[in-house]
């Protein structure tokens, strides 16, 4: 056998050996993620509106920048959080009188448009730990239950929050999630695809957010208390807007 065909031969065999090592959950996870834009997640920017604030979202595997515009009492506001860290400018005048916490609350609340926007890219972050729950039944469709949490080392500032997410065992697709929060006195919800849009190749959903009577619920009985309808709808979140481009290479 020639040295090239031995190198290819060997290139195979170990990528065989990864796929096959990747467990149940992660292996839901990537068919999931496949079917909502797959590798279109990967450099593009996406600007979407949501409760009327602008964002837009750059993103490469190596990189990303979250931005939000809006307007207030004080003008045209422009938060940046990105690999550097969080800025915000006033009229375009760079703010740095803002404390830590302020900071810490900014950069939150950013990113976390962002990471649901672009659910279930961002599942198979090194810090996310997946376990898969098994199957489940809700609405007639059958689904995978997986479970994810965090580490502390690399998880975030709330690694200790839990999630759960339903995909579909056909198509694949998340069409409910549920999470615990331990941010302002912490709480439980569960969140049901209202309407999708597809742009650029990517899956973008709207969502009911749900809320049980007592914010201690566990996260694993949000299905039985949805399926009881003991949730209450809190509010909806939908996204509006959306362009994606790709990033040039």
């Amino acid at each position: 056998m020639k040295i090239t065909q031995l190198i290819f031969t060997l290139l195979l065999f170990t990528l065989a050996i990864s796929c096959n090592q990747r467990t149940e959950a992660e292996k839901i996870v990537d068919a999931a993620i496949e079917a909502h834009g797959g590798n279109r997640y990967e450099e593009v920017r996406i600007d979407l509106d949501f409760r009327d604030i602008h964002y837009t979202i750059f993103k490469t595997p190596s990189a990303f920048e979250y931005i939000r515009e809006f307007t207030d009492s004080t003008g045209v506001v422009r938060d940046v959080l990105n690999n550097s860290g969080f800025v915000r400018t006033v009229n375009g005048t760079k703010i740095d009188t803002l404390t830590e916490e302020r900071i810490g609350a900014f950069s939150r609340s950013v990113n976390s448009v962002a990471y649901f926007a672009f659910l279930p890219y961002g599942l198979n972050d090194p810090a996310a730990v997946k376990t898969h729950l098994g199957e489940t039944e809700l609405n007639g469709k059958a689904y995978d239950l997986i479970k994810v949490t965090f580490k502390q080392e690399g998880g975030g500032e709330h690694f200790e929050d839990e999630f759960l997410y339903w995909f579909g065992k056909e198509d694949h697709l998340m069409d409910f999630m549920a999470y615990s929060y331990h941010t302002d006195g912490g709480g439980v919800r569960m969140r049901e695809v209202s309407g999708v849009m597809e742009v650029g190749g990517i899956r973008f959903q709207n969502y009911l957010n749900l809320k049980p009577e007592d914010k201690n619920t566990p996260v694993e009985s949000m299905q039985d208390l949805y399926i009881s309808g003991k949730l209450e709808k809190l509010s909806e979140i939908n996204l509006e807007n959306i362009r994606v481009e790709p990033l040039p290479k």
